[in-house]
């Protein structure tokens, strides 16, 4: 099934408390409980002004669909073609 990358534009998103962060968590973890299995939330990072998160869909029509429902922007949603690491360079 297809990976994807979303970058989520949240100004001060790097400065929101643990707790905060816990609600996001929380109210992403519901809409996706009602969605079904077969779009997961893989993780996240969180940087000054952007959330960037990976995603497993089949769709990102589901993606979107997921952002509305929670109330999460979604500015750019790109499906990851690979992966690499260091052990790529082996």
């Amino acid at each position: 099934m297809p990976k994807y990358v979303i970058e989520r534009e949240i100004p001060g998103a790097g400065s929101l408390s643990d707790e905060q962060l816990k609600a996001i968590s929380q109210t992403s973890c519901g809409v996706l409980s009602k969605m079904g299995p077969q779009i997961q939330w893989v993780n996240s990072y969180v940087t000054t002004d952007k959330i960037y998160c990976v995603y497993i869909a089949p769709n990102e029509e589901m993606i979107r669909e997921h952002a509305s429902q929670g109330g999460f922007p979604a500015n750019s949603i790109s499906e990851i073609s690979r992966i690499i690491d260091p052990t790529t360079a082996e």
